[in-house]
């Protein structure tokens, strides 16, 4: 009796399954009537379309956008991945005026949002690997070091950076990371923990005036590795200046002619480059090395701010070594995520 009841109730209007799958056709019916023979839908939206081509011209062409005023060529591309959220925004624009001339023109820029960024959405991580490094800004402010340094030495990474550390919190790092890494060298604000002999330190002169940089000779089982660990100076945007960066640029540079001098052939440079790899500012660094979460990684690997991560400006990369694996750790009491990455040493294999 209950399944008739059921059953007649749907029949007669009720709230059943059959019921919202019509109302759903009568819905779609009405909106395809709408637009049927209707001569001005390709004549409405021709604002909707310009500013999709517009978008399009911009992730297309964004390193022809000129820094000259206010850094905007670095600005766009620090977060060039998220203009993919104009997209959606025109396509519901176009929708609500009923432009075939917009919904065309929303092909192109999603179609080139695809082109350059479809591959960082897919899943390149792999097995293997000889050696596991990971990098973490520690934040000169962070609340409690030793846990933070216990969270980065939980992903048994092999090499560790950390970089803003304040001098006073050095031996809370020394102390929590010693079980560990019985090799370590801090050099400034930067330092380099190791499971692995370390030799060959020096700082790196990124034209600062203080140390932020530095470069060391890690002893593996597969042979000595160059490591740089390095923190550029951070940026801002401002409303009267835009996008500062000068002095960023200036350092990359510098970093980028250490890394170049280098003899060993195998390096890796661990850090926090205050600029992603899309930032034109920093080829002299990404022209000349590979980025682990591009070449290894699955998705986009944001690692600033912790709290909602919106670029990736925390890196590892690599020159003479393979990526096999890029991944980004979970938070710690730090405004940065660490981020990890697996590599293989011996390429000849």
């Amino acid at each position: 009796m209950a399944q008739q009841a059921y059953m007649t109730e749907t029949e007669n209007g009720g709230p059943g399954p059959g019921r919202r799958g019509a109302r759903f056709r009568r819905l779609l019916g009405r909106l395809v009537a709408g637009w049927r023979g209707d001569p001005r839908i390709w004549r409405r939206g021709i604002i909707v379309a310009a500013l999709a081509v517009l978008l399009a011209l911009v992730m297309l062409l964004h390193a022809r956008i000129p820094n000259a005023i206010g850094n905007t060529g670095s600005l766009t591309e620090t977060f060039l991945p998220w203009l993919g959220l104009f997209v959606p925004v025109l396509l519901l624009l176009a929708l609500v005026r009923r432009s075939a001339t917009a919904l065309i023109a929303l092909l192109v820029p999603a179609v080139v949002w695809l082109n350059v960024f479809g591959g960082l959405l897919t899943d390149k991580t792999g097995g293997g690997g000889d050696l596991t490094v990971a990098t973490h800004n520690v934040n000169a402010d962070n609340p409690d070091p030793s846990a933070t340094a216990r969270d980065v030495a939980a992903s048994g990474a092999d090499v560790v950076a950390l970089e803003e550390l304040r001098a006073s919190a050095v031996p809370v790092y020394a102390k929590a990371l010693a079980s560990t890494y019985p090799y370590h060298s801090v050099q400034g604000t930067v330092g380099l923990w190791s499971k692995y002999r370390i030799g060959g330190v020096k700082p790196v002169d990124i034209k600062l005036g203080w140390t932020r940089a530095m470069r060391a000779t890690v002893t593996t089982p597969y042979g000595p590795i160059a490591v740089y660990v390095a923190h550029l100076p951070s940026v801002r945007v401002k409303v009267e200046a835009g996008f500062t960066a000068r002095q960023r640029d200036k350092s990359a540079d510098a970093l980028g002619e250490a890394i170049a001098d280098e003899k060993l052939h195998r390096k890796i440079l661990l850090g926090d480059l205050n600029g992603t790899m899309n930032d034109r500012a920093l080829k002299a660094v990404t022209s000349q090395m590979r980025s682990t979460q591009g070449a290894a990684g699955s998705g986009f690997g944001f690692s600033w701010p912790a709290t909602f991560p919106m670029a990736r400006i925390d890196q590892i990369m690599v020159q003479g070594i393979e990526p096999m694996t890029s991944w980004t750790l979970p938070r710690t009491a730090s405004d940065h995520l660490p981020v990890a990455a697996r590599v293989r040493l011996d390429t000849a294999s």
